[in-house]
């Protein structure tokens, strides 16, 4: 006997997976209930294929949006909850910011994963605060570690061989965030070299360099904390500008 959509929900949600429950709770066949889980499979039915169609699509949204809310459709409401792990934060790099980072994306409620070809520097012993510490080149580390929309990749290397590899992935992938470290002659020399490699002025508008929000920050620690403030604000779609310029809307965020 198969399991009902909210106790296979329940189930993912324990194993810190990502999918969502869309549930009608006004219209017909309030009560139905149909979940999406990540690979597109459904379990359930809302009581017609258009309605299937119109809540898999906003459950599909939604747990990559990583937040529940309620969707009209025709004389229907629905309410989709969505369950999702941590976000990844996958740093290519294994230098001082690295850990600093590390650190901060840990106490963030992140999962940070550090990831460097050169084994002297990328040790577990190093990096604490990783989940994961890969001996990898970013194809390799790409490969086990995967790339989805709530990934976001940080490069704190000043190798051009490490970097333009990673970016070079990171950049044509469905990674929610791809931001590098260097100064702006830094950065003007990789986005000539990406260019010369076939990159598009649009595929290049994705790179956020130099990385960081401006705090004026001196050091590792700042530095993690400048880098961290800009995902966070990547992940909710916020600009990070000061709160006190903020006109209207909810200043912060509270969870459903």
């Amino acid at each position: 006997m198969s399991a009902s959509p909210q106790a296979e929900f329940a189930r993912i949600a324990s194993a810190d997976g990502r999918a969502a429950v869309v549930t009608v709770i006004a219209g017909d066949g309030v009560g139905e209930k149909l979940l999406l889980r990540e690979d597109g499979t459904r379990v359930g039915s809302l009581g017609s294929p258009e309605l299937d169609a119109a809540g898999a699509k906003a459950a599909e949204e939604l747990m990559w949006e990583e937040r529940s809310e309620t969707r009209e459709h025709g004389d229907t409401l629905l309410f989709v909850d969505a369950t999702a792990p941590a976000p990844r934060l996958i740093v290519f790099g294994a230098v001082d910011y690295t850990a600093a980072l590390c650190r901060l994306a840990r106490a963030a409620g992140w999962r940070p994963f550090v990831c460097d070809p050169r084994s002297q520097f990328a040790t577990e012993e190093r990096f604490p605060d990783a989940d994961e510490v890969l001996v990898a080149w970013p194809d390799e580390a790409f490969d086990r570690l995967g790339i989805d929309r709530a990934t976001y990749v940080a490069v704190l290397t000043h190798d051009p061989k490490l970097d333009d590899a990673a970016l070079g992935i990171a950049l044509r992938s469905e990674a929610a965030y791809v931001g590098a470290m260097g100064s702006r002659r830094a950065q003007e020399r990789r986005r000539e070299r990406l260019l010369e490699q076939g990159f598009t002025d649009d595929e290049m508008e994705r790179l956020a360099a130099p990385i960081g929000l401006d705090l004026g920050a001196v050091g590792p620690e700042e530095t993690a904390l400048s880098v961290m403030a800009e995902v966070v604000a990547v992940r909710n779609g916020r600009s990070g500008g000061r709160l006190q310029d903020k006109q209207g809307g909810r200043i912060h965020e509270v969870g459903a």
